[in-house]
């Protein structure tokens, strides 16, 4: 049975994740409400904006049931804003910004600039399926993007931006994040390996 991957649809590239899960071999699922997070394998969840994404959890009653999963051991995957919800503490939050948290780091918050700093790198990231056509670099596009300033020991660095040095993809145990976007792009080796992570933890 392929595994059921939620995606967090409360804000963000909700579509353009599910269509990443269904071609990595996932069944996908838009996931919103507490009673439908009982039904998941895995969570994604998507860019947007995280002060935004943090007061919707609130208001759609998931922001404590998805800190409890996580801390459970729920495999999940955040990408941009989605990364600065995995984080443990963030260095520019807005007051009174809360998290689902899971990954020992440090974030900030756009620290690529704003929307018309938007732009596209290769990024080696480590620990991805190297066997297809895509292996190799991987095509990153940065969106108001977060970086990680600072790692606990138990997270592994993935990825670093050439250009400034700075760490833009982590994991810690069964939890992944990127500050990019793998979802704009063909290259599903990040869904992939989130699957794969699923499927190692049933």
């Amino acid at each position: 049975m392929k595994p059921v991957i939620g995606v967090l649809a409360l804000q963000g590239d909700v579509p353009e994740h599910l269509r990443a899960l269904e071609a990595a071999g996932g069944r996908p699922a838009p996931v919103r409400r507490p009673e439908e997070l009982g039904q998941i394998d895995g969570l994604v969840i998507p860019g947007g904006e995280s002060t935004t994404l943090w007061r919707l959890s609130v208001a759609f009653e998931v922001l404590e049931p998805l800190r409890k999963l996580i801390a459970s051991g729920l495999p999940a995957f955040g990408s941009c804003a989605g990364m600065i919800m995995l984080a443990d503490r963030l260095t520019d939050g807005v007051e009174g910004q809360q998290t689902y948290g899971g990954i020992d780091m440090t974030v900030r918050r756009n620290a690529f600039g704003r929307q018309v700093d938007s732009f596209e790198r290769d990024i080696t990231v480590t620990g991805l399926d190297q066997s297809d056509d895509s292996a190799g670099p991987l095509r990153a596009v940065f969106i108001r993007a977060p970086w990680v300033e600072q790692v606990g020991p138990a997270v592994t660095i993935l990825g670093t931006d050439q250009g400034t040095g700075r760490i833009v993809a982590v994991r810690q145990g069964q939890l992944l994040a990127t500050a990019f976007h793998p979802e704009l792009t063909p290259d599903r080796r990040i869904h992939q390996l989130l699957i794969d992570l699923v499927k190692d933890n049933t």
